[in-house]
């Protein structure tokens, strides 16, 4: 049997896939991708500032390091252009069908094939569905009264109006997230005023960024181990923050001490602010943010935080709960993604005309966060359970390509559709969620959590026992008769 097999999405995870398929000997492959390019989220996100949070010889292939970064945290054009690069040189494109959303997928029990629905009516056929549209995908508005009346401009952070020239305007910016704290301090030089609506406020540690110049180019291209201890010593850094969250209270204490001393000496010039942003949550509850420049541009004078909760929306600005309103001329949204919607707004229906949203009715899980009993053949690369609170996300996408690689060629050679024993996958969700459940992540409300406290974004453990743990084994599968 040769698998065809159909991939859903072109950003970092559905590359991960296709080249790791390849690698195998299986070419039968198309990809689905609704855009006109590659890239995924580094498509899409192109606010002003969009960088990435973990350095670039680490938020990249192991398979295909990049001597040239201009950056240590790589802005988002050179991230893109990283991407195309890759699937250039992989042959990923040639797979490719832009422009093509998929709106659904059923596992056929009698032929044992999925069928893909498509946008315009198509359909295609294949043995195995890979989903890689990721967990923060579908930007999230939050549902705030009268959000629909404002008469100015609105637009969230993901879907940037670059047609709007913000100098000189009101804008008003709602949400202090990881893009916000990117994306503020530009906003800050163009407008006449910024008030920043403030929720939750983040732990910030120094981003400790440099320029790579001619001769970090010249010493990473002539040896190349110079550029793998790079890449070593930041897989070292990131991912000793989820060592502090996981096993060790008192350096989480003290990148507590890094964070307060970096807020508190970034804030003094405006008296009060850092009593505002200083969090009052545990460290490590919600994702920690490296920036230099965020709280200078929250000093200017220009620049009014607001801690007071939104109470609704007006034709003219933002009225809080202490009864003031805030007039502005733009609304920008920082608010997040709809981190724990998993594949949606796609219909799966799988075995026995299941439907994946029954299946996940008390909240997504998958084994290793990437089989789902009772849908055979459906892969997910950047499932549930497996975002890093301190690592690069690309680490463990590459463990999930090479488990795929090991479940399609198992699945040639038996020639029939799998699919995770139940009692398999129940006994690794009840063991996750149980360490999930005595975490830091479980102290506060964030996009980890739903709203039920459940955690269906994060690995509760460190990268590299992701990497050893999740490896294929067919005795976890059984296979689907027909």
């Amino acid at each position: 049997m040769t698998p065809s097999i159909a991939v859903i999405g072109s950003g970092f995870g559905g590359l991960a896939a296709v080249i790791a398929l390849k690698k195998r000997g299986f070419d039968d492959i198309v990809v689905f991708e609704k855009a006109d390019d590659v890239g995924g989220v580094w498509r899409e996100n192109t606010y002003p500032g969009a960088a990435c949070d973990v350095p670039s010889p680490f938020y990249s292939y192991s398979f295909e390091p990049n001597p040239r970064w201009p950056h240590r945290f790589s802005r988002q054009p050179v991230i893109l252009d990283y991407i195309r690069h890759v699937a250039e040189k992989y042959d990923v494109r040639r797979h490719i069908r832009f422009g093509t959303e998929v709106l659904g997928a059923a596992f056929d029990d009698v032929t044992g094939k999925w069928t893909v629905r498509l946008g315009g009516g198509d359909t295609v056929v294949v043995d195995v569905l890979v989903s890689a549209v990721g967990q923060l995908s579908r930007p999230s508005v939050p549902e705030i009264a009268g959000r629909d009346s404002f008469a100015g401009t609105s637009f969230h952070s993901a879907e940037w109006d670059h047609d709007v020239d913000l100098t000189g305007k009101r804008v008003a910016v709602i949400g202090t997230g990881a893009s916000a704290i990117q994306f503020v301090p530009e906003v800050q030089q163009q407008a006449a005023k910024l008030t920043l609506f403030q929720r939750t406020a983040p732990y910030i540690i120094p981003r400790p960024d440099r320029e790579f110049g001619t001769w970090h180019h010249r010493a990473f291209e002539k040896f190349p181990v110079t550029e793998l201890a790079e890449r070593g010593t930041w897989y070292g850094v990131v991912e000793g923050l989820s060592v502090a969250w996981v096993y060790s209270k008192p350096l989480s204490a003290a990148i507590k001490a890094v964070s307060k001393w970096h807020m508190r000496r970034q804030t003094k010039a405006k008296p009060g602010l850092f009593e505002k942003v200083w969090p009052d949550y545990p460290v490590g509850c919600k994702r920690i943010l490296f920036s230099d420049n965020y709280l200078p541009a929250l000093t200017e004078p220009n620049v009014e935080v607001t801690t007071e909760r939104i109470a609704e929306i007006t034709s003219s600005g933002v009225r809080t709960t202490d009864g003031v309103d805030h007039e502005v001329d733009v609304i920008i949204w920082g608010t997040g993604f709809t981190s724990t919607e998993f594949l949606a707004p796609m219909t799966i229906t799988g075995a026995k005309g299941l439907e994946l949203t029954q299946e996940w009715d008390k909240g997504a899980h998958a084994y290793y966060g990437m089989t789902v009993p009772r849908f055979p053949n459906l892969f997910i690369m950047y499932g549930p359970n497996t975002n890093t609170g301190g690592g690069s996300i690309i680490y463990f996408l590459e463990a999930q390509a090479k488990y795929l690689g090991d479940y399609v060629a198992h699945l040639a050679a038996s020639g029939s559709a799998l699919t995770v024993r139940p009692d398999v996958e129940q006994a690794y969700d009840e063991r996750i969620q149980a360490q999930l459940g005595g975490s830091v992540w479980s102290r506060c409300s964030s996009w980890y959590r739903q709203a039920d406290g459940r955690i269906t974004t994060n690995w509760p453990l460190l990268g590299i026992q992701y990497k050893k743990q999740a490896r294929f084994d067919p005795a976890d599968y059984e296979v689907v008769s027909r």
